[in-house]
Formats: C-alpha cells, sequence, structure tokens
C-alpha cells in the first residue's frame, strides 16, 4: 500500500494538470473587438497586436476576437452593441457626437489641429483626458487607446482648388452633423453614409466625392474610381479605441490593468506604423494614377471654421479655444 502511494500523487499531479490546461484552453472573457477598415489597414494590426498582448500578459484567460471590415456592423451600429453588451470593443471618433457627447466631436473637428506635435499635446494630455472621461460618464464607453489619424482629404473625378469649386457636387461625409454643416458651408451637398457603401456609390456616380485619410482611400479601392485626391487637410484627428465600461468594471482588476497595459503597447505599436503608412499610401496612390492637388487651404479654413464656430455651444466654443492655445 505504501509503495503505491507515489503512483497515486503521480496521477493526481497529471490530473491537477490536465484540469489546469483545460481551464487555461477556456478564457474567462471573450472580448469581441470590431471596426470598419480592412485586414490591411494599420488599426486591424493594431488590434491584433492587443489581441495578442491581453491573451499573452493574462495567460489565456482573456482571449480578444478581432472582426474588421464591418462585419459587426457600422459603426453606429457597433456603438449600439457594445451598449448592448453583444459586442466590446471598437475603434471610433466623430461618430460619437451622435451620443450627446459634445466633447466628442473635438477630436475631428475641422481645422482644430494644426500638426503632429499638436494632437499628440492635445489627446495625450490634459484636454484629451477631460474628452475621455466625459466619454465614459455621458456615454458608458471607455476609451482604452487612441489612434493619430492621417489628415482627412478630398476626393473627386474633378480638381477642386477653391471651395467654389464644390458647387453642386455631392460629397460623402460620416454620420455626424458638424461635417453636414461644415460641407455644406464650403459649398457642397454633403450626403451621409456608411464606409462601406462609399465605393459602389462613387462607381455609380450616386456621390461625386468623399473624404478621408490616405489609408482608408487606399484600402478601400477609392483610387479605382476617383482621379484627385484635394489636399484640403481639413481634419488632422484621432480615433479612439473604446471599451464598453460595464464590461470593463465587470473584470477582476488584475484584468483591467492587463487591459490598459495592452492598450498603451497597441496605441504605440499604431503610431509606428501610421508613421511609416502614411507615406507609403501617398506613394502608392501617386502611383495608381491619383493626382494630388494643392487647394487654397486659407479660403477653405475660413469657411469651415466660421460654420465650426455657428455650430458649437459655448462649451464647446471654449474647449475649441483652449486646444488651439495649446503651444
Amino acid at each position: 500500500m505504501i509503495k503505491s502511494l507515489p503512483y497515486i500523487f503521480l496521477i493526481a499531479l497529471v490530473l491537477m494538470g490536465c484540469r489546469q490546461q483545460d481551464s487555461k484552453s477556456k478564457p474567462e472573457f471573450t472580448l469581441r473587438f470590431g471596426h470598419l477598415a480592412n485586414e490591411n489597414n494599420i488599426w486591424h494590426k493594431a488590434a491584433m497586436k492587443f489581441a495578442e498582448e491581453v491573451f499573452q500578459k493574462s495567460e489565456g484567460r482573456v482571449q480578444v476576437k478581432v472582426y474588421p471590415n464591418e462585419q459587426l456592423g457600422k459603426e453606429m451600429d457597433m456603438i449600439t452593441g457594445i451598449l448592448g453588451g453583444s459586442m466590446d470593443i471598437m475603434v471610433t471618433a466623430e461618430s460619437l457626437e451622435n451620443w450627446s457627447l459634445p466633447y466628442a466631436i473635438l477630436c475631428a473637428t475641422p481645422y482644430a489641429i494644426r500638426d503632429s506635435d499638436h494632437l499628440q499635446k492635445i489627446a495625450g494630455g490634459p484636454i484629451g483626458k477631460e474628452i475621455e472621461a466625459h466619454i465614459t460618464e455621458v456615454a458608458g464607453l471607455k476609451p482604452i487607446a487612441w489612434f493619430e489619424r492621417g489628415a482627412r482629404n478630398l476626393t473627386t473625378n474633378t480638381p477642386i482648388r477653391h471651395p467654389e469649386d464644390l458647387k453642386g457636387l455631392i460629397i460623402r461625409v460620416p454620420n455626424v452633423s458638424l461635417y453636414v454643416t461644415t460641407w455644406s458651408a464650403l459649398g457642397a451637398k454633403p450626403t451621409p453614409m456608411a464606409f462601406s457603401e462609399v465605393f459602389t456609390s462613387l462607381q455609380q456616380s450616386t456621390i461625386h466625392g468623399q473624404e478621408n485619410p490616405f489609408a482608408l482611400i487606399r484600402n478601400a479601392g477609392l483610387y479605382e474610381v476617383q482621379k484627385y485626391c484635394n489636399l484640403t487637410e481639413h481634419v488632422k484627428g484621432w480615433a479612439y479605441v473604446v471599451m464598453g465600461n460595464k464590461k470593463y468594471e465587470s473584470m477582476p482588476p488584475d484584468l483591467q490593468q492587463i487591459i490598459l497595459e495592452s492598450a498603451n503597447v497597441m496605441q504605440a505599436y499604431e503610431h509606428e506604423l501610421y508613421l511609416e503608412q502614411e507615406e507609403l499610401d501617398y506613394r502608392f496612390l501617386k502611383q495608381k494614377g491619383m493626382e494630388f492637388i494643392e487647394v487654397d487651404k486659407a479660403a477653405f479654413e475660413k469657411l469651415a471654421s466660421a460654420a465650426v464656430m455657428e455650430s458649437f455651444t459655448e462649451a464647446q466654443k471654449q474647449l475649441y479655444k483652449r486646444i488651439q492655445e495649446v503651444k
């Protein structure tokens, strides 16, 4: 009987190891992460980096599944999905305005940000923290990282050098009231539309143009249906990676810390990719035949800024002023 004890212990250890292995194979949390870009976009690569970091740091307790190409719905659907609990994380920006988040629009306001250095000081500084707290408090969405976005430029099939050239052109914009107001003031006919519908609408001439950073123009193949990239650079902004705050708070403190640490890694990785990709995307679009048009930026900024001021509340105007005062 005594001689058999080591074998009993050995079997117990094996069974314990099996149970531990089995527990590791079944994550305590599975998080669904959706975004609108395709698999080649740096947002997707950054999201995959986040998933890898979370899985490794949590030793398999948390699994993040990434869904590109609006697989979990259009942007507004995904926000609703997070609030309803059917998904957990997404990349979003100005669309947050539609959820009674007046400060969220500042991350994508026309001509509010001067350059990349200015953006880093705003998004990564005290004003950025105020905006993040506002989003969490009002919408229940917790920003865990932010991504710098390439400047938004207007693409068309006729060259645009001055706002007067926009007369009669139907321009696709995100479902954001400030963008509708701004492009109307510039002389265009803006129409809100999901990004996934843009290529076909341009192909069928339902719309005449759209505005987005180089990366999305490239990844969506818009160079196939648009000849000119007009360098309006009307928005230099950032996007947030947001997580449902209820889901975040439902996780143990150690896993919450892993989420935030992994998000920091994701943010740094995305920025590194962004700096490399911006120039590559410009060259790619040029090789594909797109012509880049220098515009009368002062004329665009004058009309756009006036439209912004007319649309903003007093609180938004004060925050806008603080942003512009940051040197």
